[in-house]
């Protein structure tokens, strides 16, 4: 997947040094850390963005996931926002996502 960003000339020479300074081996590794950071951070952004791929055909265990949040939760999530829940797997990846969910959650 290739995305575009533009970037500010002072940012863009920050990233350029970035692999000088040891800490990232590519500037795309320090890129998806901030990303990854960024959305550790923001539970408002993460639950928005598991909704939304809800909207697109995500299954509502892999939204949780996403979202960091339980199966009934993100139910709750999803009716507040006047989303339809989905009710049963529709795919036999579906249904191997809900297992593998149950698994991790019996080891808990």
């Amino acid at each position: 997947m290739g995305i575009n960003i533009e970037f500010s000339e002072q940012l863009k020479k920050e990233l350029e040094v970035i692999t000088k300074t040891g800490h990232y081996k590519s500037t795309s590794e320090f890129i998806k850390d901030a990303v990854k950071t960024i959305l550790a951070a923001r539970k408002d952004l993460r639950v928005s963005i598991a909704v939304e791929l809800y909207k697109e055909g995500y299954s509502l265990g892999k939204v949780a996931e996403i979202a960091d949040v339980d199966y009934e939760e993100m139910k709750q999530i999803l009716v507040k926002s006047g989303i339809e829940i989905r009710r049963g797997v529709e795919t036999a990846e579906e249904l191997e996502e809900g297992a593998r969910m149950l698994r991790s959650l019996r080891m808990k």
